[in-house]
């Protein structure tokens, strides 16, 4: 458990009054964690890039026998997940403010599945592509947290980022299972799909008429003889 030190507001070298207020919510709430903080523990699902984490409360509240994480590195975004998620009285989801490249600090390696990444920053100009959640050094390292047969799940409302994420994943070796390029008119997915919960980001993307891409993605390491992997050929066309 969390040893609590309630944090005074004030005690932040932070200009913004409202900026002050968020951080101590974080650190004050029994769920929240730095990444020096965190005592690793079985997690099942993992949602990087979590902004506020309001859709890991989501999946939390919905499947109350997993174990979620959600993972930011901004605290002040978090902490709105973490209220939620108190306010619900929930007991299986954690938020930390961690970077991506210390992930493998939080979790054992083969221990999750999924793994979800939503609406990450597409980091448009070419000279940032190393820092898109979806390069080829962020894969391998999912790679290495999911279990056999581990799924990522990618949903984002930036084509073009979508449709490079797509090509990593292939050129990758990992196996797209399921593909849409707009997820919430899709007539595939069920209605009940955890796909079909919206992000905080999501909900103002759709509102103002943009589509959102949806992958699921296996691990390359997974039986090759339950499914034929993708291959690049397979995407010409589609982005």
């Amino acid at each position: 458990m969390k040893s609590m030190s309630f944090v005074d507001p004030n005690q932040f070298v932070i200009t913004r009054r409202r900026k002050k207020y968020k951080f101590a919510l974080f650190n004050n709430s029994p769920l929240c964690f730095e990444c020096d903080e965190w005592r690793p523990r079985p997690i099942d699902v993992l949602e990087v890039g979590a902004g506020t984490g309001l859709f890991s409360v989501e999946l939390a509240a919905r499947h109350p026998e997993q174990r979620f994480l959600a993972v930011d590195v901004k605290a002040d975004r978090l902490q709105k997940g973490a209220r939620e998620a108190e306010r619900r009285g929930l007991t299986n989801i954690w938020f930390v403010r961690a970077r991506a490249d210390q992930l493998g600090e939080l979790c054992e390696a083969g221990s999750l599945s999924p793994l979800w990444i939503t609406f990450p920053d597409p980091f448009p100009r070419r000279r940032s592509s190393g820092r898109r959640l979806t390069h080829p050094h962020f894969l391998t390292q999912y790679a290495k947290l999911l279990n056999e047969g581990g799924e990522l799940l990618l949903k984002h409302d930036d084509h073009d980022f979508f449709c490079w994420s797509l090509e990593q994943l292939v050129m990758a070796g990992w196996q797209l299972r399921e593909l849409t390029f707009d997820l919430h008119e899709s007539e595939r997915l069920d209605e009940e799909s955890d796909a079909r919960i919206m992000t905080t980001y999501e909900q103002r993307w759709v509102g103002e008429g943009k589509v959102i891409g949806f992958v699921r993605a296996v691990d390359h390491r997974i039986n090759e003889s339950q499914s034929e992997p993708s291959s690049p050929q397979a995407l010409v066309g589609c982005c």
